[in-house]
């Protein structure tokens, strides 16, 4: 017989037997390849439950002790009490804005003398600052004299020209008050009835000069900025807080600063402002914390670290942080159950702190979860769900040994419904 003739006479069913095996032989590989990645305990694959499905389509978990020891998984009981959780962020120190004052004069004039010469000098309230020639308070002070004199002349005459000699004198006196020159010198001039030239302008509040905008023999005019002074008894500290930490924050909570400038050295103040406007490009929003600065060490431009502390309701029920396992669609975590399973259990959280998380629903009082290694067991539970799809397939037996410890009936290919996968018959060709 020749080799085409060989060819023809190999039967179909023959062929069906020879694809059959190769189908098989590559599920096989592929299984073991995929149990082969990651070695799992013999007990746990063993004690994997098939029939009781969890949160998320997981399968429920037995692990012995010896296997959670392996593989370092822990359990925690769920508790009540607070859950403290606490939002740090860095922060630069700068002015209070509320205690900035903008030092101008009232009347035009040119300037004679400077007595506070340079930005970052320190004055007190009553400091003088410069002296002014100003044409209009010469004016002034010169009706001042005349009105004084007036009134002495008509000390003896009628009521009525006494009264009008007083309500001018006064007059006199209230505009050169308008003008903000002091008392003293205004009683000096009705006194003496000598009028100078120029008038000393004076620091009307205790601070620091962070801004000079004049020079000695400068034109000024009225309304004209001449120094800012800042009160550094109070300063801000300014600092970010992601948009995520903004439910743990609000305004009048107390905040703690430490300073690298400052080592050991901790301020407690308040939150005065949180920004109603989140940053698009860092996700942020801006908060201002009010510190008293007394001893004048906080300096503007420190970088400081804030941190504030919130919490939850006191009787609030919470489970370590470790032990929550989010997916992205939903949180999970493992119930320990009275029987030994770990049950994938679906939670909804609320604030967390530090080290635990606040459980809204869900778990109760006295529960027990895995604590440690949870992504681990959500993988024995993952792996559970996968093979226990395959439980019914004929050849894939996936329960549990029996009490006296049998081993599983290995699976025969040959069972799989038109797979015949006999030996051919004699004188066929393989």
């Amino acid at each position: 017989m020749t080799e085409r003739q060989e060819r023809r006479a190999v039967r179909p069913g023959s062929i069906m037997r020879w694809a059959a095996s190769v189908v098989v032989v590559s599920a096989a590989a592929a299984t073991a390849f995929a149990l082969g990645r990651r070695p799992v305990p013999a007990a746990a694959v063993m004690n994997m439950s098939a029939d009781s499905t969890g949160a998320g389509g997981r399968q429920t978990v037995m692990l012995s002790a010896g296997d959670a020891h392996r593989i370092g998984v822990t359990y925690a009981p769920v508790t009540m009490g607070p859950v403290v959780r606490q939002v740090r962020t860095v922060g630069q120190v700068s002015y209070d804005e509320e205690h900035v004052t903008s030092i101008s004069p009232k009347l035009d004039g040119w300037v004679d003398s400077l007595f506070v010469n340079y930005t970052g000098q320190t004055v007190r309230r009553g400091d003088a600052l410069l002296t002014i020639y100003a044409p209009m308070a010469v004016s002034a002070e010169e009706e001042l004299v005349l009105a004084r004199n007036l009134r002495d002349r008509v000390a003896n005459g009628t009521p009525d020209a006494r009264q009008g000699a007083e309500a001018l004198l006064a007059g006199a006196r209230r505009r050169l008050a308008y003008w903000d020159i002091p008392g003293t010198e205004i009683a000096r001039v009705e006194s003496t009835g000598v009028v100078r030239k120029t008038l000393t302008l004076r620091s009307p509040v205790t601070g620091v000069v962070v801004q000079k905008s004049v020079v000695a023999g400068q034109r000024i005019m009225a309304g004209q900025s001449l120094y800012q002074v800042v009160d550094l008894r109070s300063v801000w500290v300014q600092g970010e807080v992601f948009e995520r930490d903004l439910p743990a924050v609000h305004v009048g909570q107390a905040v703690d600063a430490t300073f690298e400038a400052l080592p050991g050295v901790v301020r407690t103040g308040h939150i005065a402002f949180i920004d109603p406007v989140i940053n698009p490009d860092t996700r942020t929003a801006r908060v201002r914390v009010v510190l008293a600065n007394g001893d004048m060490a906080l300096k503007p431009g420190m970088y400081a670290t804030l941190t504030a502390s919130a919490r939850e309701a006191a009787n609030t029920l919470s489970v370590p942080r470790n032990a929550v396992l989010s997916t992205g669609e939903r949180n999970l975590v493992f119930l320990k159950r009275p029987d030994g399973m770990l049950e994938p259990r679906e939670v909804t959280l609320g604030m967390a702190g530090d080290d635990r998380v606040a459980v809204l629903r869900g778990l109760a009082m006295g529960d027990t979860v895995v604590a440690t290694a949870t992504f681990l067991v959500d993988a024995e539970s993952n792996l559970a769900e996968a093979m226990g799809g395959m439980g019914n397939m004929p050849g894939m037996d996936m329960s549990a040994p029996d009490k006296k410890g049998a081993t599983p009936k290995p699976a025969t290919p040959g069972a799989m419904p038109g797979m015949d996968m006999s030996k051919p018959a004699t004188g066929g060709h393989r």
